[in-house]
């Protein structure tokens, strides 16, 4: 039985020190790295030859057979179904079997096979997916913006960044589109966007189970059921189940913290209501609600604020010591109740209609988002902050029409196009709870005033503050898109699409309660901790966006294009409180972001060589944004922490690459590769770096400054080996194939704050995982894995901890996990 492998992942250049056989990589070997690199590009690879009965030599001078072309993959990222090596257009795709093989199930583990993507996360509703860096603000969720990356599953958007995080279910390919994406996707993206699609109804029945086992109670089961119901109506049902003890100790509470917690589930009818027309209905609901989400104490940051109201004077003057100052201890303290409870629902139906020259698409969808954390804010077992609440619960619906022209063109002078209407609406209740406790006036405000003036240990102890926030979006578009045959080798597509959008917000926030006083000195202490503050807003665009492509066929296999694109990240509400102006109201000038505009030129190459058995493709790309929606800070009276307000200029360019290698029919091979240079241009009004933080608030210029949540390099390499024979015992033979495999991912340090401070950097990491397995030919499938084989030590995340005082705590990364999975089809 052949492995065909068809791993499409990216190699990115984040070099990480290898230092074995302790925990910690150092660096990625680069000897080992050009060797892998040169058995897939070496000459001899290149040189297309068709014949079957061909061997290769390849660098190394050992012969490799000739294998089957890699197999076709089909891509919808324009709408229509196309081979993703004919696509024009900076494309990545993972499919179902690449998910498989490399035990991809969540988003965040799709990043290591993605290196263009991160997901900055310290909960679900403050998560940050970038694409080429850029695409969400890092650190401040906004009910009243969307993210800059769209997240798309089966043609359906998902509005709140909580939908990142929830498990991959029956996923039949994940299409990582990179740049703006400005014409055909429902909302428009300045970043990219990640197009999802699940494994449709099969009228000929089929069945899959699989069950997984691991350390730390890691326990993963999945079920899939499809076939045909009546001779027109095909049913689809999928369920998983993942858990996972804890990965970090609570000595507070002497329980384990950080644990994984999640289900989902989705149904699907397909309809042949006639032989040119069919309907997919399709619901999902998924529900997580780990123990999770607290950080643990990193290190400490010297301001240059007084040393008293620095970390290690407030901890002594408390006579507080972290639980370990090693976050690889993974040891935490807090003593408040943390929880990331949300559930995601919905449901589609999805109509095609063939017309024969044309084809008609409508695509209806309601969603739900409901979010109820707990959080212990100052992540110590003091009480500081003891409570950040902020349960959110989010409906939308949208609605589009489509209609394309059938039969692809290719003779010269010949069209295809796709136009279509997009509708988007959505609703989000916010009612959030901050509480100080005990400790809070020590460590946020200090013992004395300017002036001389006492600050009671009590002025804020149970200080609360309640905040009201609501949201609404109405969005609408047309858009069209062409491609004119303009010779057989030569086209261009043009497109354009025309938004325009209104939104409504109202946020009311009410404090109350700590010690009762009338000095005016106290009370405007405790309003810098938080005040009342109501206002109303409304926000209306109207913006073109769209892209011009060229490309051009040398052959059959290799196609190079250049590409413009404009995208348009919306603008909204800023909904999470804004500045005061000198008499204390609301600075209304603030309530308002615009528009973020992002335009990329992106020059491509894809080609296919020796039979179809490899792949290369490269894309060089310059991105320029303008108005960036950013954390600012206000140096006028009564400032708050930060607020989300549009810079100037930030731009970035990368070089990607990625390949695929069929080497043999029971070898095969992926690698690839982002680099990407992101900076802040022009940002005058930014947030002080840590180490530059002094008393009062004043905007810092980071102008010139790395823009954060980017690696400059990151990438994968990745091999899976078979070879036959069975499985024998003393009276029975199973037929079927063994396999090996291993995956490697590497990113380079990156800074985890808006402000880019030098202590918030997060160090390179790569991770390794390993297979050993047996597949029969009846479809059953048995394997040990090692995730993060060598036990690498990384953070995934870094905050400053509220109040500046210089500590610095964050997400420590998964430990290696060694477990058994059994798969079986049916």
């Amino acid at each position: 039985m052949s492995v065909q492998s068809d791993l499409n992942l990216y190699y990115g250049t984040k070099s990480k020190k290898l230092e074995l056989p302790t925990r910690r990589y150092r660096a990625l070997n680069p000897v080992a790295l050009a060797a892998s690199l040169a058995i897939i590009t070496s000459p001899a690879l290149l040189a297309d030859n068709n014949s079957s009965s061909a061997v290769t030599e390849v660098a190394t001078g050992a012969a490799v057979a000739t294998a089957a072309p890699l197999e076709v993959i089909k891509v919808t990222a324009r709408k229509r179904e196309e081979n993703v090596q004919d696509v024009p257009i900076a494309i990545s795709v993972l499919t179902a079997q690449d998910l498989d093989k490399t035990g991809t199930y969540s988003t965040e583990q799709l990043t290591r096979l993605q290196p263009s993507i991160q997901l900055i996360s310290s909960n679900p509703r403050n998560t940050a997916v970038t694409i080429r860096g850029l695409g969400s603000v890092i650190g401040l969720t906004n009910d009243g913006l969307e993210s800059g990356v769209g997240f798309y599953v089966d043609e359906v958007y998902y509005a709140r960044p909580g939908s990142a995080v929830v498990d991959l279910l029956d996923i039949e390919r994940v299409e990582v589109l990179r740049g703006p994406q400005g014409t055909l996707f429902g909302k428009n993206t300045t970043a990219g966007a990640l197009n999802l699609s699940t494994a449709a109804p099969t009228f000929t029945p089929e069945g899959k189970a699989e069950v997984t086992l691991g350390e730390d109670g890691y326990t993963q089961g999945k079920a899939i059921i499809s076939g045909g119901l009546t001779k027109k109506v095909a049913g689809r049902l999928a369920a998983s189940s993942t858990r996972r003890d804890g990965t970090v100790y609570n000595v507070t509470t002497g329980a384990k913290q950080n644990d994984t917690n999640s289900q989902a589930l989705r149904g699907q009818l397909l309809i042949e209501a006639a032989p040119d027309l069919t309907i997919k209905l399709s619901a999902d609901y998924a529900y997580q609600n780990p123990n999770a989400n607290t950080q643990v104490f990193v290190r400490y940051g010297a301001t240059k604020r007084s040393a008293a109201s620095q970390f290690p004077a407030l901890a002594a003057a408390l006579n507080y010591q972290p639980a370990s100052e090693n976050p690889y201890d993974r040891l935490v303290d807090v003593n408040s109740t943390i929880q990331a409870r949300q559930i995601l629902k919905g449901s589609s139906a999805k109509v095609d209609w063939d017309l024969g020259d044309y084809s008609f698409t409508s695509i209806s969808a309601v969603r739900a988002w409901d979010w109820t954390p707990q959080n212990d804010r100052d992540y110590t077992a003091l009480a500081i902050r003891t409570k950040s609440n902020n349960p959110s619960a989010q409906e939308q619906w949208s609605q589009e029409f489509r209609l394309a022209s059938n039969n692809s063109a290719n003779g010269s002078g010949e069209l295809d196009w796709v136009a279509g209407l997009y509708a988007f609406a959505q609703d989000v209740e916010t009612h959030g709870t901050e509480q100080w406790g005990k400790d809070g006036a020590r460590w946020l405000i200090g013992q004395t005033l300017s002036g001389g003036i006492s600050v009671p240990s009590n002025l804020i102890d149970g200080y609360t503050s309640n905040t009201d926030v609501y949201s609404s979006t109405d969005s609408y578009a047309a858009y069209a898109q062409a491609t004119w045959h303009i010779t057989e080798d030569f086209r261009v597509t043009p497109g354009v699409r025309y938004t325009k959008e209104e939104k409504t917000g109202d946020f009311t926030q009410v404090a109350s309660g700590g010690l009762t006083t009338t000095d005016a000195a106290l009370i405007t202490a405790k309003r810098g901790i938080a005040r009342n503050q109501k206002y109303d807003a409304e926000f209306s665009d109207s913006s073109p966006t769209g892209q011009l492509n060229l490309a051009y066929d040398f052959n059959d296999d290799q196609l190079v294009y250049l590409n413009w694109a404009r995208g348009y990240k919306s603008g909204g509400i800023n909904a999470a409180g804004i500045p005061t102006d000198a008499a204390g109201n609301p600075s209304l000038v603030s309530a308002t972001v615009q528009p973020e505009k992002s335009t990329t030129v992106e020059l491509g190459l894809k080609s296919q060589w020796l039979g179809r058995r490899l792949t290369t493709n490269f894309a060089l790309y310059d991105t320029k944004v303008t108005d960036y929606q950013a954390n600012v800070v206000d140096a006028g009276p009564g400032a708050l922490r930060g607020y989300l307000a549009n810079i100037e200029k930030v731009s970035v360019r990368g070089f990607e690459f990625d390949s695929r290698a069929q080497l043999t029919d029971s070898w095969s091979v992926y690698a690839t590769y982002a680099y990407t240079d992101g900076q802040y241009d022009s940002f005058r009004n930014g947030p002080p770096p840590l180490e530059e933080l002094a008393s009062g608030t004043a905007a810092f210029d980071l102008s010139g400054r790395d823009l954060p949540g980017v690696s400059k390099n990151a990438g994968s390499l990745g091999t899976e080996y078979g070879w036959g024979g069975g499985f024998s015992g003393p009276s029975f033979h199973i037929p079927g194939e063994w396999y090996s495999a291993a995956d490697l991912s590497y990113r380079s340090d990156w800074n985890s704050d808006a402000s880019v401070s030098k202590y918030l950097v997060v160090e390179a990491s790569t991770l390794v995982n390993l297979r050993l397995g047996f597949r029969t030919d009846n479809g059953t499938d048995v394997s040990i894995y090692a995730r993060n084989a060598f036990d690498e030590d990384y953070l995934s995340f870094l905050s400053i901890q509220a109040g500046n005082s210089g500590a610095v705590y964050g997400h420590v990364g998964d430990p290696r996990n060694i477990g058994l999975r059994v798969k079986a089809e049916f």
